[in-house]
């Protein structure tokens, strides 16, 4: 416990909610190599139709990446439906490097991303 007597806040926050038989997972945090099983787990459990809001994201690194680009493949191998909202480049500038940002099903908001993979 910190000296201040403050707890400790976590690194990550993961809370879902379901819209249209899709789950829409909000992510706020740091996407890293400390929060990657708990980011994996969590994905793992969320189900095939997802739609995940990086919003809250405020550091993804190239390992968080790669299990978004997992999830993704495996969604369209399976014919389910992705979308990730709320992405801004400040905080995963690694979608931009490696030019996944232009493959990936990016949207603004919601709304969009549901209207665009129903």
């Amino acid at each position: 416990m910190p000296e201040n007597g403050e707890e400790p806040v976590a690194a990550l926050s993961l809370t879902s909610t379901t819209v249209d038989d899709i789950t829409v997972v909000r992510v706020d945090g740091v996407l890293d190599a400390t929060t990657r099983a708990q980011f994996a787990d969590y994905l793992a459990m969320a189900g095939s139709d997802l739609i995940l809001d990086l919003a809250g994201v405020t550091f993804m690194d190239s390992r968080a990446l790669g299990l978004i680009v997992h999830h993704w493949q495996t969604s369209l191998s399976a014919g389910a439906k992705f979308a990730l909202i709320g992405v801004e480049y400040s905080k995963s500038k690694v979608m931009w490097i490696t030019g996944l940002a232009q493959r990936l099903p990016l949207y603004d908001t919601l709304e969009d991303a549901l209207s665009a993979i129903k």
